[in-house]
């Protein structure tokens, strides 16, 4: 794979460094560590990579408006749609609904992180699914601390399959792989494990009890097996849109029925007491999120409106951006189609939900404002990280840190092919740009050392589901639902040790499993 400039990769790596640094070691906000080192950033691709200056504004610009849209758009109105539930005191109705369901702690936990956090991120992604489950969490009694770690943790897996399966569909396209089904059924095969461990994790994180384990042993089964076994179906039969929405569906239903199974008799006694929900009560406190999802699904590439309300309404703004991987200039675009904006939907949903529930619109417009005002180190954070990443992508220094990695491991390199989309979403905030920045590294390093480069390919993702976990964007969304702004590094300290193992696991996986089944074929 040749030599390297290991000054370069010493320069390229900085950036990373630094915002571990000055996030988990010297304990600086998120705000403050994101200006500081997109600064760093930019002197490095000047300074270090000759990277014009010209283009290193406009790759700092095309970031901004990248962060803008659609990940801040999206935040916002996550946060907002939350905030119309509680003025219009319809959370009260979905909170009873939730502790009706279960007593359970742990219960209530797993079916708001992984069921209903896991429908948000098929459906929807870009922080939806770590941004409400959080705020509920709060709402139900538990520590805003906890409420953020457990919904990074559990915003892990789905996303490989997140946004109706867009990382994985742009993952085909830049790895030259033609058989999507059989990418995404590798994906699935790869993550196997990680759908047993994540539900563990967080069982064990409500109730860590070591009589509590045996509980949570059975329940991580019934739920990781039932992920496993619908994921695998939709991935073979169906492809990327579909395994994340209806493996989270299927986790729902089979928790609830697990919590009904195993209810006690105090528990049902308790909900006979409970004052009882009309349906007109349950169909008001949820029209909010069921819009939402009705508008997510009529306009996701399963049904045929999305391409022709694409072409009603649309913004789109167009970089020519000196691109130091390819030595050319590359025209680079961010386009916006309003009618199926994803923030567009939430902000849609939210306010006629919030009309339903018996909200004004001067009041829901008054409580917008607000949320956008509090918002304001989030909206700093985001755009700084994202035109860092901006910066690192156009100047080389992504792509030079991921083909230093493939360098130092060799003949291991399958071991480490997550770390690779790792990084990328640690970078990015985003695993579909993991997928843009090193899913055709994939593919070369597996022609280049005889490897499959779907599987390969597939790796990327695995990695880059991990990455979530860890991604200070990731992190920027759960504080600010949170109202934790200014201790991410406390948040990103609890949740790397699970990041670690996360994709140690997935590695082990892509690396042994090819041999393992060549094994059991040849024998």
């Amino acid at each position: 794979m040749g030599s390297f400039n290991w000054l370069d990769v010493s320069l390229a790596v900085i950036p990373v460094v630094l915002l571990i640094i000055l996030l988990g070691v010297m304990k600086v906000s998120g705000d403050k560590s994101a200006a500081i080192t997109l600064l760093a950033t930019v002197i490095i691709a000047i300074a270090g990579f000759n990277f014009p200056l010209v283009d290193t504004g406009l790759s700092v610009w095309y970031g901004i408006l990248k962060a803008i849209f659609p990940i801040l758009i999206i935040i916002i109105m996550a946060i907002f749609s939350y905030q119309v539930l509680v003025l219009t005191k319809k959370m009260e109705i979905i909170k009873s609904q939730f502790t009706s369901i279960s007593s359970d702690k742990c219960v209530q936990v797993l079916l708001l992180t992984w069921g209903f956090g896991g429908l948000l991120e098929g459906m929807a992604g870009f922080g939806t699914a770590v941004a409400i489950p959080a705020a509920i969490l709060i709402s139900l009694g538990f520590q805003p601390i906890f409420s953020a770690v457990v919904s990074l943790i559990a915003n892990s897996v789905a996303t490989g399959f997140g946004a109706v399966g867009i990382p994985v569909i742009v993952l085909g396209q830049q790895a030259g792989v033609e058989n999507i089904q059989t990418l995404s059924t590798q994906i699935v095969w790869q993550l196997s494990p990680l759908m047993f461990i994540i539900p563990f994790i967080l069982l064990f994180m409500t109730d860590s009890r070591m009589k509590s384990v045996p509980k949570h042993i059975l329940l991580s089964v019934i739920v990781g097996g039932v992920s496993l076994a619908v994921q695998y179906i939709a991935a073979r039969y169906m492809g990327p849109e579909t395994p994340a929405i209806l493996g989270s569906i299927a986790s729902i239903i089979t928790i609830m029925i697990y919590a009904k199974i195993v209810e006690s008799k105090k528990d049902k006694e308790n909900n006979k007491k409970k004052e009882q929900i009309s349906t007109s009560q349950a169909l008001k406190a949820w029209s909010l999120y069921g819009l939402i999802l009705l508008f997510v699904i009529l306009t996701s590439p399963i049904l045929p409106f999305k391409e022709p309300l694409k072409e009603i309404i649309s913004t789109t703004w167009t970089f020519d951006i000196f691109d130091a991987n390819t030595q050319g200039i590359m025209a680079r675009s961010i386009s916006i189609y309003w009618l199926v904006d994803t923030g567009v939907l939430l902000f849609l949903g939210s306010m006629l939900g919030g009309l339903i529930q018996g909200a004004t619109l001067g009041s829901l417009f008054k409580l917008l404002g607000r949320v956008i005002k509090l918002q304001y180190k989030t909206v700093i954070t985001v755009c700084s990280l994202i035109a860092l990443s901006s910066v690192m992508d156009f100047s080389g220094m992504i792509a030079i840190l991921g083909l230093a990695l493939a360098y130092l491991t060799g003949s291991l390199y399958p071991l480490f092919a997550p770390t690779v989309g790792c990084l990328g979403t640690f970078l990015t905030g985003s695993d579909t740009s993991s997928n843009i920045l090193f899913g055709k590294l994939q593919a070369s390093v597996a022609h280049a050392t005889g490897a499959d480069p779907s599987w390969l390919a597939a790796a990327n993702t695995a990695g880059a589901t991990g990455g979530k976990i860890i991604s200070p964007q990731s992190i920027a969304v759960a504080t600010s639902s949170c109202g934790l702004q200014g201790q991410e590094g406390a948040i990103m300290k609890k949740a790397i040790p699970f990041a670690l193992m996360y994709i140690a696991v997935a590695g082990l996986m892509v690396y042994f499993l090819p041999k393992i089944m060549g094994s059991l074929i040849a024998g």
